[in-house]
């Protein structure tokens, strides 16, 4: 199995002038991109609301879902994001990656332009 990252850019959309940028692990088994707690703390962000989520090891847990500004090669995206915990990983999901018009080319392990349908 391959890793890949990508340097994002992430803004709280209610107040652009809060950005970081940083590297994050594409996670392709992902739906929701994961901004951990230090960033979130930075960045301004709002719970809207709460979802469980299954891990790899079985365990469920609850994270918080906010909404940021996800900014990747010049292409910009409002996208739902996990508020996580201290310990979280910086995750890019696969609801922003396609927002963004991406796939994630596993041989590769680059993001190509997705051929997108209506």
């Amino acid at each position: 199995m391959g890793i890949t990252k990508v340097t994002l850019k992430v803004k709280n959309p209610s107040d652009p002038k809060k950005v970081i940028q940083e590297d994050f692990l594409v996670d392709s088994g992902a739906a929701y991109t994961v901004i951990p707690k230090k960033y979130v703390g930075q960045l301004g962000l709002k719970p809207s609301f709460e979802r469980e989520f299954m891990l790899a090891d079985g365990r469920t847990v609850t994270r918080q879902i906010g909404n940021a500004i996800i900014e990747f090669q010049g292409q910009e995206v409002a996208s739902p994001v996990v508020l996580g915990k201290k310990d979280d990983s910086l995750l890019l999901g696969v609801l922003t990656l396609e927002g963004l018009g991406f796939v994630l080319d596993p041989f590769s392990r680059k993001l190509y332009p997705a051929k997108l349908m209506l």
